[in-house]
């Protein structure tokens, strides 16, 4: 097995199955199918040298090679149900390659179909960074939150208790302020070391962050009209502009 060290790889997965919007993966956006966007900013950057789209539906596999990606392979269904894990796709495609003797990329470049309105810049940074960080096993874009971990509720047995058993007394009553601030994953841009995978972790256990704005991910309809209206909003992005 081969290593190509500095190679960066996108690998966009797109399974068929969706419950929450239906094929939306492939959902029109402003004339494109969602996936469309994804392709489209991968290829717009240098750094990038290979797009790959994984996933179980030769209709999308279709749509994708349409906008410019490679579909060297379909996806199994065991590993494209709902509760399937990530990793188990990025394992397929390592796989695919060393069997197929092909180079396996020294970072693989997670770029999810529901998060369409990326800008260019930010993926540059992104990949800049982790080049930058030689111990990092990961990069993972998120964003700050209001909400606070230590102050949320669960019910069990009809009754309210914390997330945090081990914090001892009403430690949900403190000030927000006793607290670190909170940073959620929100799926823009994820960069993964191959090495990780296969030594069987995803991301590993020095993940760097990545700061980034707020922009919708699509899961349901609701998410998907509030992209309608960031479309226009971000009509500046060289993305929008190279698929209008």
């Amino acid at each position: 097995m081969n290593i190509k060290k500095g190679k960066f790889t996108a690998l966009i997965p797109a399974r068929s199955g969706s419950k929450g919007l239906k094929n939306k993966n492939i959902k029109i956006l402003h004339g494109h199918p969602l996936i469309a966007y994804s392709i489209t900013a991968a290829k717009m950057t240098s750094k990038i040298s290979d797009v790959v789209v994984t996933t179980d539906s030769e209709r999308i596999a279709s749509i994708a090679r349409k906008y410019g990606a490679s579909t060297p392979f379909l996806r199994p269904k065991k590993i494209s149900k709902d509760k399937s894990l990530d990793i188990e796709f990025f394992e397929h495609f390592i796989e695919f390659c060393i069997k197929k003797k092909l180079d396996v990329p020294e970072y693989i470049v997670h770029l999810s179909p529901t998060v369409p309105l990326r800008e260019i810049k930010v993926m540059v940074r992104a990949i800049n960074k982790i080049k930058n960080t030689p111990r990092a096993t990961a990069l993972r874009s998120v964003e700050q939150t209001s909400l606070v971990p230590e102050k949320i509720f669960r019910e069990r047995k009809g009754f309210l208790e914390g997330y945090f058993p081990d914090l001892h007394g009403e430690y949900y009553n403190l000030p927000r302020q006793n607290y670190s601030e909170a940073l959620i994953p929100n799926g823009q841009i994820d960069i993964i070391k191959a090495k990780n995978i296969i030594e069987g972790s995803l991301h590993g256990n020095k993940i760097i962050s990545f700061i980034t704005d707020h922009v919708p991910d699509i899961d349901n309809l609701k998410d998907y009209q509030k992209a309608e209206i960031t479309f226009f909003e971000k009509r500046f992005s060289k993305i929008v502009n190279f698929l209008l």
